[in-house]
């Protein structure tokens, strides 16, 4: 007996989780994948997303879409509230009307970061920027809209595509021969490749179970301890310097500890989840060859 296929919207399909997905959904036959960005769906224009859902018929939308530019957020409030906020919204209101699910990526930036455990999906948000302040804004209106919506809030995203910490690190060592990395922020890098295969997990389980969850890779690292991993899994010979956060100043504050814990959506969907130096080395590989 064949199984139903699920039409699926990925937005935001140029970032680094969009090309993930990409990836992850090309050997799925089931999966009828149709993947937009601002250049073929502009989702803060609330007409239009409500006329190309209604138009297209989607099972789930997947939105990737996202201001990530947590700095330059500080003084583009404008633009990262139009696409973190009313453009989630505008999807939240549209897939109501149609009768669509809608999985939505948001971020630890929504917690406080002076916690001292893991963060849990029931844990007060508590956002100290403007980045954080707009994907918790995103995730209300999204919720106030589409009360059985996913939100997967994850940290520290990197892969092969785009720009992310694990390319920096590697131009800068290829550039300097020592680098000051911060070591008083702790969280856990993401391989983006792990998230799409979560998402792709969860769009193939038997049950819509909707709610908040968690998703990072396994594991606890500061930002000196993955930039070490990364110069050692590379081979790349640097002298890496773990500084405190009062010595590098950027516009917006970063969490001092911002694990979150993956208890909830393991315990759901049966899930596995990767050690982060495990894929780390994966994705270095991938770099390598191409």
């Amino acid at each position: 007996m064949n199984e139903p296929q699920i039409k699926v919207l990925v937005t935001g399909c140029n970032g680094q989780l969009g090309q993930s997905l990409q990836r992850e959904f090309a050997g799925d036959g089931n999966i009828e994948a149709t993947y937009t960005d601002y250049d073929t769906l502009d989702i803060t224009d609330r007409e239009a997303v409500g006329h190309y859902l209604n138009a297209n018929k989607f099972d789930v939308i997947v939105n990737c879409a996202a201001y990530t530019a947590v700095d330059r957020a500080e003084t583009d409030d404008l633009k990262a509230s139009a696409l973190n906020s009313g453009a989630v919204g505008n999807i939240g209101e549209a897939a109501s009307k149609c009768g669509t699910r809608v999985i939505h990526i948001s971020t630890d930036y929504v917690f406080s970061g002076q916690g001292f455990r893991p963060y849990e999906e029931n844990d007060e948000p508590y956002p100290a920027g403007i980045y954080g302040r707009t994907k918790l804004e995103g995730e209300g209106l999204l919720s106030s809209f589409c009360q059985d919506a996913m939100i997967i809030r994850t940290a520290w995203l990197y892969s092969e595509f785009g720009n992310n910490f694990v390319k920096t690190m590697l131009r800068l060592g290829a550039e300097r021969p020592e680098i000051n990395v911060v070591c008083d922020q702790i969280g856990t890098p993401t391989y983006a490749g792990d998230l799409a295969h979560a998402i792709h997990l969860i769009l193939r389980h038997n049950q819509w179970i909707p709610g908040i969850y968690h998703y990072t890779d396994e594991g606890v690292a500061s930002w000196y301890d993955f930039a070490k991993a990364i110069f050692e899994d590379a081979g790349v010979k640097v002298k890496v310097n773990p500084i405190p956060s009062k010595d590098y100043p950027t516009p917006a504050p970063r969490p001092f500890y911002s694990v979150l814990s993956k208890g909830k959506i393991k315990r759901v969907f049966g899930m596995d989840i990767p050690y982060w130096r495990d894929s780390l080395r994966s994705c270095i590989t991938k770099l390598k060859q191409s």
